[in-house]
């Protein structure tokens, strides 16, 4: 059995060997090949058609969470504190379903920041949530989500700033993106205690976003195996709303759930 204070540890350690990794490699820039998606096909005049339109998962899993989250908020929450990470991370699933629409419509660098942005919002407020509901509340609740948010879209503004100099940098972006897919597992199994971060549920988002970076990578085969049908991009916006319904799940779960313990010399705030 670790102290908390051994986990804890363990997280630092994890995020000192991850910036220090970020450190060691060269920068990264944006591969424009990165642009050339196998679909191309447009219908009705929407270029990229297949692309576009797979963004409404993310409009109506956003929309549909946000309406549940405003209509059943004394039921779903404790306090106006601990909806603060849910409702910051479905307005970020919302904006997702706007900009990656956008970026697909014209896929080009400067498109593909406001298709990031929103995704970083998510992010950063989802791993917010889970420091909040397991580690510390008002941590979580508080600086840890604001830091969290301007590390992340500070990464993007960052990486667009080395892009417009000519030496594009997505290092910093990659840590953000990937960083939470390492702690969250390890903060599921090293801090218990817990009311609305259940770790099935927060295993399946993890699993059907994994499917979805799969699906995009194989884009163009999946594209030529079902014979121009539906490309890997096209089921990976799919995969990954569905990914974000699971956490609208596990908070519809966690309100028929006893109220969790306070942590152990963490003072549990109410508002």
């Amino acid at each position: 059995m670790m102290s908390q204070a051994q986990r804890r540890r363990l997280l630092i350690a994890l995020l000192t060997a991850s910036i220090g990794i970020v450190l060691f490699v060269d920068p990264i820039p944006q591969d424009l090949a990165y642009h050339d998606f196998a679909d191309k096909r447009g219908w009705l005049g929407i270029p990229n058609f297949g692309d576009v339109i797979s963004n409404i998962g993310f409009l109506v899993v956003g929309a549909l969470a946000l309406f549940v989250l405003v209509y059943r908020y004394r039921e779903l929450f404790r306090s106006s504190a601990e909806a603060r990470p849910y409702l910051t991370y479905f307005v970020g699933v919302t904006l997702v379903g706007l900009g990656s629409g956008y970026y697909h419509w014209e896929p080009s660098n400067a498109s593909l920041l406001w298709d990031r942005l929103p995704m970083s919002i998510a992010f950063m407020a989802i791993s917010a949530a889970v420091v909040a509901d397991r580690i510390n509340t008002r941590a979580g609740n508080g600086w840890v989500l604001a830091v969290l948010l301007v590390l992340g879209l500070s990464s993007l503004f960052y990486w667009h700033w080395t892009e417009s100099l000519g030496r594009g940098d997505l290092r910093f972006y990659g840590l953000v993106q990937f960083y939470p897919m390492l702690a969250l597992p390890i903060i599921i199994w090293a801090f218990k205690d817990h009311h609305y971060t259940i770790g099935r549920y927060l295993g399946w988002t993890i699993a059907w976003y994994g499917l979805s970076k799969v699906l995009e990578f194989f884009d163009r085969g999946i594209y030529e195996l079902t014979g121009h049908l539906v490309s890997g991009h096209t089921l990976k916006h799919l995969a990954a709303a569905v990914a974000t319904y699971m956490v609208l799940r596990m908070l519809i779960a966690a309100s028929t759930r006893p109220a969790r313990a306070t942590h152990p010399g963490i003072k549990q705030t109410k508002t």
